[in-house]
């Protein structure tokens, strides 16, 4: 493990010991203590707006609207929605007694698992912190956040807005390298929320193994969609080149790559050019493109960039695009068809604006090909045969899926959101993410429940009473 500075390391000690005696005030605390607290905090997110918009702008040159549909209004629903639902989840539930057991009463509450660690990612850095934090807050825990290093102008704001909201013994953040979060991990937390790559998600799990911590893991990898003969190709097309290319195909729910059926192959191609310059205009004003954002780092340029040419070396073809600019960070809308299936572009989730199409003959050569890989964040298929579709989602497996649509679940209130796997561990979202953050606790209370009846010695009447109850619970 790499070492911090003493004075930093210091701080991160000094503020865990606080909030972990914090944490025991916070298990009392009231749904309404928990709303006004959050109240805060939607208060100053609201009046952070045009800095939240300044900083996207300046990490990697995201469109405002961009910014309103896949942050401001992502964290503000989630604030509505805990503000609507928080009493309820924070209720007890009651249990009715099995037969063996009648005579006592039993309930499940919902407690605060205590003090919680989010490290969150740069690609969606504020509804990715953000909403966490209110989930741990909503379940009543205290919180340390890490936001990425590779957005550090979305970091300060959000290092902003949580300073002017909470006193640092319930909600903290530490700026910095992979070293900080790598420090961090390692600490006795209760609960480890993490969103990134399934390569850094190996190393938070083996660290919160060693403490015996409970995590979610928001990952990615390589989420397929399957195009069926039977699907709508002008729908098909403009909901893939949306969800593929919102936020230059830094999304962990973007479409990795698509497999047609070989009968629509060349009229989808069609379909999905239309599709691109009815988005994003004529292909050669992508680079002026206002509404196309940039990559994060001259590093992730790079990495794409060499998928892109090691694909084109292995035998792809440029169907649309491949226009690259190294000093604004741009790579243009790009198509690959003739991909190898062993080229690393297959082999490595690509998380930028490149678009692998492969052809398919039988469904099964299709459903095959995407068991044969780990178990994706998302699957998509499209088609109005039901019988096909049925049969996609019936043989394969993935964190989430869509039939008809792309990405659009992480919106839905009332679906839980998470990955499989490689793709991640745990559900959140609504009282999802509000339960990744509580402990599910049994209490049984003794009313009139015989079980002296049953105890040592054992005699032939108790030996008989074991034997009716064994009648009674088989």
């Amino acid at each position: 493990m790499q070492m911090l500075n003493s004075g930093l390391q210091k701080e991160i000690d000094k503020t865990f010991q606080i909030q972990k005696k914090y944490s025991e005030e916070l298990r009392r605390s009231t749904c309404r203590q928990r709303l006004q607290i959050l109240e805060r905090f939607e208060k100053a997110f609201k009046e952070s707006i045009t800095e939240i918009y300044q900083a996207a702008d300046d990490d990697f040159c995201r469109p405002k609207t961009e910014v309103d549909m896949s942050e401001i209004m992502v964290v503000l629903g989630e604030l509505a929605l805990v503000r609507k639902n928080l009493k309820k989840w924070m209720k007890p539930k009651k249990v009715l007694p099995t037969a063996m057991l009648f005579g006592t009463s039993s309930q499940i509450i919902r407690e605060p698992k205590g003090v919680t660690l989010i490290i969150s990612p740069w690609n969606y850095a504020f509804n990715l912190t953000f909403n966490p934090m209110i989930w741990a807050i909503a379940a009543g825990n205290t919180a340390i956040i890490k936001p990425s290093e590779h957005s550090p102008n979305m970091s300060a704001v959000i290092e902003k807005i949580i300073k002017a909201t909470f006193d640092p013994q319930h909600v903290s953040i530490f700026q910095g390298d992979s070293s900080v979060a790598e420090y961090l991990t390692n600490m006795p937390f209760d609960h480890i929320f993490f969103t990134g790559s399934p390569a850094v998600g190996k190393h938070v799990m083996g660290a919160a193994a060693k403490n015996l911590a409970s995590i979610t893991l928001e990952l990615g990898g390589k989420s397929p969609v399957i195009i069926h003969e039977s699907a709508n190709l002008i729908k098909a097309a403009d909901s893939i080149v949306f969800s593929k290319f919102l936020n230059n195909g830094q999304t962990c729910i973007a479409p990795d790559y698509l497999m047609v059926h070989e009968s629509i192959y060349d009229r989808f191609l069609d379909t999905l050019r239309i599709s691109l310059s009815n988005q994003f205009g004529d292909e050669d004003g992508f680079i002026n493109n206002k509404d196309y954002g940039r990559l994060v780092t001259k590093a992730h340029f790079q990495r794409l960039k060499d998928l892109l040419d090691d694909s084109i070396n292995s035998g792809a073809s440029i169907a649309v695009g491949g226009k690259t600019d190294s000093d604004s960070k741009f790579i243009s809308p790009t198509v690959l068809t003739d991909v190898k299936e062993d080229s690393a572009i297959m082999n490595h989730e690509i998380f930028g604006p490149l678009l692998p199409v492969m052809k398919y003959g039988n469904i099964v050569e299709a459903i095959n090909f995407i068991n044969n890989k780990p178990k994706p964040l998302a699957l998509y298929v499209f088609g109005s045969n039901s019988n096909i579709v049925n049969k996609v989602i019936s043989s394969t497996s993935s964190g989430d899926a869509c039939i008809n649509q792309c990405a659009m679940h992480f919106l839905h209130h009332n679906l839980p959101f998470g990955g499989a796997n490689n793709s991640g561990i745990g559900k959140s979202g609504g009282v999802w993410g509000f339960e990744a953050f509580s402990h599910e606790r049994s209490v049984l209370k003794d009313k009139f429940f015989p079980a002296g009846l049953m105890r040592p010695p054992y005699t032939p009447k108790v030996k008989r009473l074991v034997k009716a109850a064994i009648k009674m619970t088989s």
